[in-house]
């Protein structure tokens, strides 16, 4: 099992955790849609990318006429 020699400080111990924090996100906006979106991902609102529609949406069912 692993005894340290010296006691390790907190100033010392601190710096070794200086780069543990989080990084908070950095969204820019579609350029078709203006939703927020991550950098280098399709846009979950329209499916666009780099202003090429790449997944086309399907429209949305009212499943109060479908369901006769």
């Amino acid at each position: 099992m692993a005894v340290q020699q010296n006691k390790v400080s907190t100033s010392r111990r601190n710096n070794r955790r200086s780069h543990d924090s989080l990084v908070a996100a950095n969204p820019n906006e579609c350029t078709n849609c203006g939703e927020l979106k991550r950098p280098h991902h399709i846009c979950a609102a329209c499916g666009h990318y780099d202003n090429n529609e790449i997944v086309a949406l399907a429209e949305e069912v009212d499943m109060e006429d479908d369901a006769a």
